[in-house]
């Protein structure tokens, strides 16, 4: 039977604050601690896992007797993003930190892209993804103009009102914005944030956001995986993540929800290598709004999914879920993301349960595992396979 990894990221389901937190402004952060205490919260499929028996976790009960292997992974790149968090849960480790701008991008960049796309730029400034909106959508309206904001990350956003800048023609604006984007201005997402309504009560950004990432520096998982014959799936936001290196195929998400009925099918196909999921909502709708209640109620939706992809497991899967970053909604400093550990929960037949690995540096381990639990040599990847130690 062929084998088959789900690698399931729970985009910023943070578990506790890193060591060097406090010089990212983020001590005392905890994404898991904030919902776990929340009435919304409801997750005995992750308890019996073993969520809240990784090493740190001080929320929730201990299971007596864990079904799946856990371990806490501390990043070792420099940052706290959604691009270089998944690098490295792919094997690439980023030393060096991606390029942000606190103060809004030079103004003979802004310039040179307001004459490349045709359009006049708004804002350029550090912002709420939902306030710029009802700050600066009217004016946009009024002026046919870009709302262009940043924000901690190494971001460069691209708002219009789909009305009056078609989506295909803001993606095209974000894809100049990409080329322009490179050397020290070489972000690690170009996003396009398209809205609708016609008042700024009555603004809402839509399901066609698209991200434009930088392409890895180097091969990652993705790659060695595809070029060792083994399927590739990307689910949500992956695929614009990688830049498409990697993939054999990619299906598209508009949320958690959905992205959680296509994991279900994909169970019932028959493929062999990897299923790459990102379940975004937790970060774009729950994390950066503040918002403890939606967190803790999309957290108790996934475990809901884990009652039914759990018995349906074949043989050979075998079943990883993680994280990238941490972005806790109860921190109130600022909206952006946490620097934070992360869970590494492992399950299926070929999996010893119980197995606590402690704490782990380097997302990178989850590469390692992956290539080889499907038999694929990682060479050049950042981290160390648990499968010894995991394996029954």
């Amino acid at each position: 039977m062929a084998k088959r990894v789900f690698l399931i990221v729970l985009d910023s389901f943070g578990i506790g604050a890193e060591p060097d937190a406090p010089a990212f402004g983020d001590a005392g952060t905890d994404t898991l601690g904030a919902i776990a205490r929340h009435p919304n919260f409801s997750c005995p499929n992750l308890q019996k896992l073993g969520l809240f028996n990784i090493e740190g976790v001080s929320a929730g009960e201990k299971s007596a007797a864990p079904q799946g292997a856990f371990a806490r992974l501390q990043e070792r790149s420099m940052g706290k993003d959604t691009t270089i968090g998944h690098w490295e849960i792919a094997g690439v480790v980023s030393p060096e930190p991606l390029p942000t701008f606190p103060d809004g991008f030079p103004e003979e960049l802004i310039q040179a892209y307001e004459k490349a796309t045709g359009y006049k730029v708004l804002c350029n400034k550090p912002y709420s993804g939902t306030q710029v909106l009802k700050d600066y959508g009217e004016q946009a309206m009024a002026e046919n103009a870009l709302i262009v904001y940043t924000s901690a990350d190494s971001v460069f956003q691209v708002a219009a009102n789909e009305r009056l800048v078609p989506v295909k023609e803001l993606y095209r604006c974000c894809d100049i914005a990409r080329e322009m984007l490179t050397g020290p201005y070489g972000v690690g997402r170009v996003i396009a944030r398209p809205f609708v309504g016609e008042t700024a009560d009555t603004f809402a950004r839509t399901p066609n956001r698209h991200d434009i990432s930088l392409a890895p520096p180097r091969a990652t998982m993705l790659d060695l995986l595809k070029g060792a014959g083994r399927d590739v799936i990307a689910v949500g936001k992956i695929y614009d993540i990688f830049a498409g290196q990697g993939v054999t195929e990619t299906i598209k998400t508009t949320g958690n929800t959905n992205g959680i009925a296509f994991t279900k099918a994909l169970q019932t196909r028959d493929f062999e290598g990897l299923a790459f999921v990102n379940l975004v909502d937790f970060d774009m709708l729950y994390g950066h709004r503040r918002d403890v209640a939606g967190y803790a109620a999309a957290a108790s939706e996934f475990d809901r999914f884990l009652g039914e992809f759990l018995p349906g497991m074949r043989p050979e899967d075998l079943l990883i879920i993680t994280a990238d970053h941490g972005c806790d909604p109860s921190y109130q400093k600022t909206t952006d993301h946490t620097r934070e550990y992360v869970p590494c929960l492992m399950y299926g037949q070929p999996v010893r349960p119980g197995t606590d690995l402690g704490t782990r540096l380097g997302f990178g381990d989850i590469a390692a595992t992956v290539c080889d639990y499907l038999g694929v040599e990682a060479e050049g990847l950042d981290g160390s396979s648990m499968l010894p130690q995991i394996r029954r």
